[in-house]
């Protein structure tokens, strides 16, 4: 049986990717895809399809934070991956977490138990989104993850 290909890499864990447009407002969205593509310097991608409220923020402020879900966070993952903002403020409408990045001027999800800061350095566009290529800037994770280290064990993070 011929599988839709549209779903042939789905095995990943939920994203949220939060940012700030230039006026000072505050956005997530889910992410169907999103990667490390480089370990030196750290990078990452995400893909956001040009119509999505986020990707104007994104675009202008250059930066964005990859927050990583855990089933604790499963019903506001799917809310704020089914509500634009356009339609209402949907972080209050979850109440939402959020605090300052330390490094790039975006908010991350407090209650996410990692969320990496990134700015962007280039993007490309490969056909519905484009793909916005981050370095990392800083990363948190909740202490009771890490190693001695500073290593994220993911075995401890019950993902969505």
């Amino acid at each position: 049986m011929k599988a839709n290909m549209k779903s042939c890499l789905q095995p990943m864990p939920k994203m949220l990717v939060s940012c700030r447009g230039l006026n000072g407002e505050n956005n997530a969205l889910a992410v169907g895809y999103c990667g490390n593509c480089s370990y030196d310097p750290p990078m990452v991608m995400v893909g956001i399809v040009p119509t999505r409220y986020s990707y104007q923020m994104i675009k202008e402020s250059g930066c964005f934070v990859v927050n990583l879900v855990d089933k604790s966070y499963q019903e506001t993952l799917n809310y704020l991956g089914s509500h634009s903002k356009r339609d209402g403020d949907k972080l209050a409408a979850m109440n939402v977490q959020m605090q300052e990045a330390e490094k790039i001027n975006a908010p991350i999800l407090s209650d996410c138990p990692v969320n990496i800061e990134c700015k962007v350095v280039d993007s490309i566009v490969t056909g519905s989104h484009e793909m916005f290529i981050g370095k990392i800037e800083y990363v948190h994770a909740d202490e009771k993850l890490l190693d001695k280290e500073g290593n994220i064990d993911f075995s401890q993070i019950d993902f969505v």
